[in-house]
C-alpha cells in the first residue's frame, strides 16, 4: 500500500507548466544558425541550402534508430553532422551551441505559467516524485530547463528525442513507470494536449488531468481525462488529486 494514491506525478512541460512560442521556420532562426556555423568554419551560402542539408542530416542521423510507430528523432547529431558536411570536425559542445542558437533565435516566448514552480514544490512537500515527460528535442530543452529553473525541480527527465519515441505511444509511458517502479494506477499525468498527454496516459491505464491552455491541443474539456480545468490551473490539479486521495482511502482501508 502507497502513503498517497499518486506518489507519482508525470508532468508535460510546453504549454502544462511553460507558456512558449516558437517559429522554426523563420528566416531570422536560420540566419542566425549559419551565422553561428560560419563563426565555428562550417559555411553556407544561404539559408535554403543549410535547411537542405539539415534535413538531410536528420535522416542520416537517425538511420539506425528504430522508426516505429511514434519514432522521434534526435536532432543534435544533425546539428553537429553541419560541421563535418563542410569538412569541420564539430565537438558535441559545437552541436549543443549550434542548436542552442537556433532554438533561441526561433523563440518568441518562453515563461513559466504563474504558480508552476509553487506547485512542483508542493507536490514534493507531500513525499510524491515529479517526472517529466516532454515530447521535445533535449538539446533545446535542457538548457531551458536550466534557464526557466527548473532543472532541479523534477526527479526525473524523459525527452523523446533521448528515448526514441514520443507520446502518446505507450512505450514511453511505460518507460517512465518503469523507471519510477510504480504501477499505472498509482501515477497521475498533467497535460494539456488531449492527444499526446491524456490519451496516451489512459491508454497506458494513467489517470490523467487535462489543462486547456490552448485551442490547438484540445478542446475545453477532454472526454478522457480524470479531470479537466480551464488554463493552468494548479490548484484545480492540487485538489484533485486530494479529493481522490481522501475517497480512496476508505476503500484502500477496507
Amino acid at each position: 500500500m502507497t502513503a498517497n494514491r499518486y506518489p507519482v506525478v508525470l508532468f508535460d512541460l510546453y504549454g502544462t507548466l511553460v507558456d512558449i512560442h516558437t517559429d522554426e521556420q523563420s528566416e531570422d532562426a536560420w540566419t542566425a544558425l549559419r551565422a553561428a556555423l560560419y563563426r565555428e568554419g562550417a559555411e553556407y551560402p544561404t539559408n535554403g541550402r543549410l535547411r537542405e542539408q539539415f534535413a538531410r542530416e536528420v535522416v542520416r542521423a537517425n538511420a539506425r534508430r528504430d522508426r516505429g510507430d511514434w519514432f522521434e528523432p534526435d536532432l543534435l547529431p544533425a546539428y553537429r553532422a553541419l560541421f563535418r558536411a563542410c569538412w569541420v570536425d564539430g565537438t558535441l559542445d559545437q552541436a549543443r551551441r549550434a542548436a542552442w542558437t537556433f532554438r533561441r533565435a526561433s523563440t518568441s516566448k518562453l515563461r513559466l505559467f504563474p504558480g508552476a514552480k509553487e506547485l512542483l514544490r508542493t507536490l514534493k512537500s507531500e513525499g510524491r516524485r515529479v517526472v517529466l515527460v516532454s515530447n521535445a528535442q533535449a538539446s533545446y530543452t535542457r538548457p531551458e530547463l536550466t534557464l526557466l529553473g527548473l532543472d532541479e525541480m523534477f526527479d526525473d527527465v524523459i525527452i523523446s528525442s533521448d528515448e526514441g519515441v514520443r507520446k502518446p505511444s505507450v512505450e514511453i509511458f511505460r518507460r517512465a513507470l518503469i523507471r519510477e517502479n510504480i504501477e499505472p494506477r498509482h501515477a497521475l499525468m498533467v497535460g494539456n494536449d488531449e492527444a499526446s498527454d491524456i490519451f496516451g496516459a489512459a491508454v497506458t491505464g494513467i489517470d490523467a488531468v487535462y489543462l486547456h491552455t490552448d485551442d490547438n491541443t484540445g478542446g475545453k474539456t477532454a472526454d478522457q481525462a480524470a479531470a479537466s480545468f480551464e488554463g493552468a490551473d494548479y490548484q484545480g490539479v492540487l485538489d484533485y488529486i486530494h479529493t481522490a486521495e481522501a475517497e480512496a482511502a476508505p476503500a484502500e482501508q477496507a
